[in-house]
């Protein structure tokens, strides 16, 4: 079982019948993913920032019901065309966590495209849970990246249904 300071990761992927170049204005527009995800509810770029570009910054509003509502400032640290696009909430100074898409060519017509995330670099919501249950850290670890694993799958599935339709 994870534990928050061992930094667990998680990853989805899905084949999808797109070049890397189609899939890019998806994995990089910071909109996309509100409504494939259950949690991510708005995404904002920040001035003067319109648009990816490394170093640029954006806001992401999210929802949990145990929660509530947050936002959380986050900043582009990956932003490769036609390969990857990642962002780290909280910035670069004191990530809470990493996120990224990568795109991968299977053949000429196919592409995987791979969700990825990384928590436990710095204090986040799982924090206080943690301290106040230090007992329950990996139940609670676990079930967080259980989350994170259904909305990541439910996001790259929607991204393939939206490059295919």
């Amino acid at each position: 079982m994870p534990r928050y300071a061992d930094h667990p990761t998680v990853s989805v992927a899905v084949d999808v019948a797109a070049t890397p170049e189609h899939l890019w204005p998806l994995i990089s527009d910071i909109t996309v993913p509100v409504g494939l995800s259950r949690e991510l509810q708005a995404a904002t770029w920040l001035p003067p920032h319109t648009g990816p570009a490394p170093g640029a910054m954006f806001e992401g509003t999210n929802q949990h019901p145990v929660v509530g509502t947050w936002t959380v400032r986050c900043h582009v640290a990956v932003c490769e065309p036609g390969r990857a696009f990642g962002w780290d909430p909280g910035g670069p100074e004191a990530p809470l966590a990493k996120w990224c898409f990568f795109l991968d060519p299977v053949d000429a017509a196919t592409t995987r495209l791979t969700f990825w995330a990384q928590m436990g670099l710095g204090p986040s919501g799982l924090t206080p849970a943690i301290e106040a249950d230090p007992e329950r850290e990996e139940e609670i670890v676990q079930g967080r990246l259980d989350q994170w694993r259904a909305n990541m799958q439910a996001t790259i599935e929607g991204i393939k249904a939206l490059a295919e339709g």
